[in-house]
Formats: C-alpha cells, structure tokens, sequence
C-alpha cells in the first residue's frame, strides 16, 4: 500500500506569473507542498523540470501545471515516471506547432516597450471577461516584479517545447485536464481531447473561468486537487 505521509505536490506555474499563483492551494498538503519559480532554473523546459525535480523530497508526487507550467509537467512525467501519482494539467496543448513569428513579436514587444506592453496584448485577455478586476491587477504586478529578462526567459522556453501529446496519450499516469469555460488558450475542445486521449483522463470545465483557473476561481480548483489527493493518498 502506498504511504500517504510520501505523496507531495509539485505546482508549476503559467507565464507570466510565478510560483505565488497557487498560493490558494499550497496547504492541501501542509509542509509537502512545492511551487519554485521556474524562470532562473535555464532556457528550456527540459531544464526546468530537471531543476523543479531536484527541489522536491518526496517519493510520489501529483504534478500540477498550468500553461507553460501544464508542459513542464510533461516533462517531468517523462524525466520521473515512476514519481508521478498524477497529473493535473490546467490551460495545457501538449502538442506544440512551433510559431516563431509570434515568439519574435513577443520577445521584441518585452524588449522594446516593456512587459507591461506585453502583458496587455498577451496574458490579460487571457482571463474570464466576468474575473474580478482586483485579481488581474494582483497578478499584472506580481509579473512586473520580475525583470523583463525572466518573462523573456519564460516566452522563449514556451516557444521552444517539444510536443508531448503522444506521453500524454501513452503514458498510464492519469491526467485530470482542467479548463476555465471562457479559456481560450487552449481552449474547451484541445483539452477534452486531451482528457479524452489519454489512457486514464478525466476532465473539468470550471465556470465563469478563463486560462488562469488558481486566480480565478480558487476554490473550484481545490475541490479538484482534493478529490485527486484522495485518490491518490
């Protein structure tokens, strides 16, 4: 029987954020729980989740990832199969059509007009037109904390991933997808047909929601990560 008291959580967050995004959950699991931020860790996701990996200290772990970090999540699945109790991928296409044209006009805004500039036309539209607007000013500054390099960092790893649609399709670990309503990025569709292709998936579609569920609706993300921790505890 496996050992509760050995089930951690890793969270990876989703650009342009950090790890302070999951500060709703972190005490699901008191004291077991991780959430680094993943911008210093190197220029790729593979680095990321090698260093995200290394920084946790439990046997099995349930991986939460949003976006980028749904992704990284991947990675670590791969690196560490035998660790991975779960995944819960929130906001995540692992098949990835590479788009310079638009990682270049990303990179260029951050370098010339600031990533304020950038978070208006990118990530801002990205939450629920309904979200409160207290949350997305709290999660504009928690971006702007960070000097343009780290978010620079961040935009050219996403761009730079590798597809990890047949893992996820493939792998026995199962995946919980998880999908703000009004998400467009990837959107409902892409992530029922993540959850419908993978050997054990499950899906949520969290109401009045757009990509960045743990701000937008908290609770409704707790509930979901609960009920995967007593699957798995």
């Amino acid at each position: 029987m496996p050992n509760a008291a050995d089930l951690g959580i890793l969270f990876l967050h989703a650009l342009p954020l950090d790890g302070s995004m999951w500060a709703s959950q972190m005490d699901i699991l008191p004291g077991r729980t991780h959430a680094p931020t993943l911008y210093s860790f190197g220029a790729t996701l593979e680095e990321w989740a090698t260093k995200a990996l290394a920084g946790t200290r439990h046997d099995r772990l349930i991986i939460v990832g949003c976006s980028v970090g749904g992704s990284c999540a991947l990675e670590v699945a791969q690196l560490a199969p035998d660790r991975v109790a779960a995944l819960v991928l929130i906001g995540t296409k692992p098949k990835h059509r590479p788009d310079p044209a638009l990682r270049d006009r990303a990179l260029e805004m951050i370098a010339t007009n600031g990533v304020a500039t950038a978070w208006d036309e990118y990530w801002e539209p990205l939450f629920a037109a309904s979200s409160d607007r207290t949350i997305i000013d709290a999660a504009k500054t928690t971006t702007l904390r960070h000097p343009a390099s780290d978010i620079a960092t961040g935009v050219a790893a996403f761009h730079s991933r590798k597809s990890s649609d047949r893992f996820a399709a493939e792998c026995t670990i199962p995946i919980t997808v998880v999908t703000g309503e009004e998400d467009v990025a990837p959107g409902v569709e892409v992530s029922k047909n993540v959850a419908g292709s993978a050997q054990t998936g499950s899906l949520h579609v969290v109401p009045r929601c757009g990509h960045y569920v743990s701000l937008e609706q908290p609770e409704a993300l707790r509930e979901i990560l609960c009920e995967v921790v007593a699957a798995h505890a």
